[in-house]
């Protein structure tokens, strides 16, 4: 079953650094977000694979919502 991710602010998709398909840990960034001229680290809730992302870079996002997939 796969964990969504969702952004803590409203912003833009600064940086993807996980690649879809990697093993990522518990508490590894996978992403970066700009957001009031400050980068907000996007956490990896658990440990698993990376199965893809919902967003782009440069991309504007919302807080809440979704921006990856966990398996």
């Amino acid at each position: 079953m796969a964990t969504r991710v969702a952004s803590d602010v409203s912003g833009s998709v600064w940086k993807l650094i996980a690649r879809p398909g990697e093993a990522v840990e518990a508490e590894a960034e996978i992403a970066i977000i700009e957001s009031m001229k400050m980068e907000i680290p996007v956490i990896a809730p658990r440990a698993g694979r990376l199965a893809r992302f919902l967003v782009a870079e440069g991309e504007s996002i919302s807080e809440g919502q979704p921006i990856a997939e966990i398996e």
